[in-house]
């Protein structure tokens, strides 16, 4: 899939542009009103004052932006009205440096414009924000209003109302219950100087210097200090994304299960990338829990062991060979088969036809070998350039790594990237037309996307049937704080597509040989309670193994303080049968220093 990376740098980078784009066109009457913040803000998402011109909005200054592109200052009235709906607190947008200092008690004439971060495409809410602004300041060196006390109590156990049918499902028109539900209760105190309290790190810090905090405790917590993302009804309200106003330098780097103690404040904001955002003119004091990087049990001898792993767009100019090395010997201690997923090819991102992907590779497993690990050997299929989606270019790709000493690759000619694998009989047992194959590659369910890999191996005389996915990514999927609630996840219609071959392709292995043992693994960018995972589970042809988990363990990935369940391994029923453990082994995704944004898992039994 596309680097999250690069998506983000490219969006920060035309910010700037669009910002105009993103902002609701409303038509600007003559006359300019005097009002207060909570009259500005109302007690809907959007504006009463939208695309009107105000003069003499007062308030004192609780911050003052003056990096990227969305330059400005915050300020709040200390004088409240009694609504807990309206929102005392405004961005002033200045576009330039603002010439203000926090404490500074100002009058603001300007135009009340709705901004959509990211673009009204992305589906976000909008930030009611003063733009074109004249800042008279009238006093310095005032008292900053208190912050909104942000905690267990404050936060709605629900989390958002269903948006209005006859307008797309959207919530912008819908009157706030902050007492009711979590998004109107933070909708509510948008531009406010709020704070949170000994938080608890639930996403690790970044590299554009965020983390997550959750202002819940006891909120679907992980065994490692995490919030579990379940199901899509039941969300976790406490998240909240920590930003800084100061230098990004002192910024804490936490792992998750870390808490910031004492009192982290500051405006808040909402945020392209995440939702509502606490930009802390405070930060808390990092204490860490000292979490360590999980490792996996060997396996037996008479066990096979299979591992999946996405390598986070692996080229031959990346330094996290040795580091990958490392995770594969001492922290999966060396399993039979990997399927590696987001192997790029031997020039990465160098859009020059380049498909092979023989250098990385082999520099993966010199690099194992120097680790202590297992000479593999390995098999895989070239993409068609550019057809399998990710980095323009960079032609990822599944790939089997395997242990010749401990399994054999059964090879059989005729897979190619364009030519479909089959199943026939022979003497009663099923077998691949051709082995490495692709899995209806020519299906319009593959497009621009990666095709499933599958392979015939042999272990102590028994057949064993793997197929290495990475089905369609997210991307395009709206965010949990959208504007359109329930959001639409508009990448599962392809991904449904896909997990529907995936599985007819599984069914006609087992058509021929009920008990034949068959592996669907890989980068499923789906949860495990999803409809893809209910498709690809479809007429009991596979079962995905971490549902074998307590609860509290079920989780490979961590994105915006929900930790959640992408990478899948699927059993077909004589696997799942018998006797078999399986295991998430968490390396990465709780990390600040990872080294894939994925944790690899693998699964060890006896055929």
């Amino acid at each position: 899939m596309p680097s999250k990376k690069s998506a983000r740098l490219a969006a920060l980078t035309v910010a700037a542009v669009c910002s105009a784009a993103s902002t609701v066109a409303l038509t600007v009457p003559a006359q300019a009103d005097t009002v207060a913040i909570h009259d500005i803000q109302g007690t809907t998402r959007i504006s009463p004052y939208a695309g009107k011109a105000v003069t003499g909005v007062a308030g004192i200054v609780t911050g003052v932006r003056t990096y990227g592109s969305s330059k400005g200052f915050w300020i709040q009235d200390p004088n409240p009205d009694a609504d807990p709906a309206t929102s005392e607190g405004v961005f002033v947008f200045t576009s330039s440096a603002p010439k203000v200092a926090v404490g500074d008690s100002v009058t603001v004439t300007g135009t009340v414009s709705e901004y959509v971060p990211g673009g009204t495409s992305t589906g976000n809410q909008s930030i009611t924000e003063i733009t074109k602004p004249t800042v008279t300041v009238v006093s310095s060196g005032n008292a900053v209003p208190a912050a909104t006390i942000v905690n267990a109590k404050s936060v709605p156990g629900a989390y958002t109302p269903a948006g209005d049918t006859l307008a797309n499902n959207s919530i912008n028109a819908l009157t706030l219950q902050p007492k009711k539900y979590a998004l109107d209760y933070y909708e509510s105190l948008e531009g406010m100087n709020v704070q949170v309290s000994d938080a608890r790190v639930v996403t690790a810090t970044d590299p554009y210097s965020e983390l997550w905090v959750t202002v819940k405790p006891h909120e679907n917590t992980s065994r490692r200090g995490g919030a579990l993302y379940g199901s899509y009804t039941s969300q976790n309200t406490g998240r909240l994304q920590i930003q800084s106003l100061g230098a990004t330098a002192d910024f804490p780097v936490a792992n998750v299960g870390d808490k910031l103690t004492g009192v982290t404040s500051g405006p808040l904001d909402y945020n392209q990338f995440g939702g509502y955002t606490l930009v802390a003119s405070q930060l808390g004091t990092l204490k860490s829990e000292g979490l360590k990087r999980e490792s996996t049990k060997r396996q037996k001898k008479d066990e096979l062991a299979v591992a999946t792993y996405n390598v986070e767009n692996l080229d031959p100019s990346d330094a996290t060979f040795e580091e990958h090395a490392a995770a594969i010997v001492d922290n999966l201690k060396s399993p039979d088969i990997v399927s590696l997923e987001e192997i790029q090819d031997d020039n990465g991102a160098t859009n020059d036809g380049t498909t092979a992907a023989d250098v990385t590779v082999n520099k993966l497993i010199d690099a194992i070998v120097a680790a202590g690990g297992p000479t593999y050997d390995w098999r895989s299929i070239d993409p068609v350039n550019n057809a399998d989606g990710g980095e323009p270019g960079g032609n990822i790709r599944q790939v089997f790594l395997f242990n010749p000493e401990r399994v054999s690759f059964t090879d059989r000619a005729g897979g190619d990237s364009t030519t479909a694998v089959g199943v026939t009989t022979v003497h009663g047992k099923a077998q691949l037309t051709a082995s490495p194959g692709r899995v209806d590659p020519a299906n319009t369910a593959w497009n621009n996307s990666r095709k499933p890999l599958a392979g015939e191996f042999v272990f102590r005389g028994r057949t064993v049937f793997v197929i290495a996915n990475h089905l369609n990514s997210k991307g395009g999927d709206q965010g949990l704080t959208a504007q359109y609630q329930p959001v639409v996840r508009s990448s599962e219609i392809q991904r449904h597509q896909q997990a529907t071959l995936v599985n007819a392709f599984v069914k006609s292995i087992l058509d021929v040989q009920k008990n034949a043992d068959v592996i669907a693994l890989g980068d499923m960018n789906d949860f495990e309670f999803s409809g893809t995972a209910q498709l690809l589970e479809s007429d009991g042809a596979l079962w995905s193994a971490i549902k074998s988990l307590p609860k509290n363990e079920r989780y490979t990935y961590d994105y915006q303080g929900n930790q959640q369940v992408l990478d899948q391994i699927l059993v077909s029923p004589s696997i799942r049968c018998g006797d078999f453990t399986y295991d998430s082994v968490h390396i990465n995704s709780e990390f600040h220093d990872q080294i894939s944004d994925h944790d690899p898992q693998v699964l060890r039994f006896e055929p």
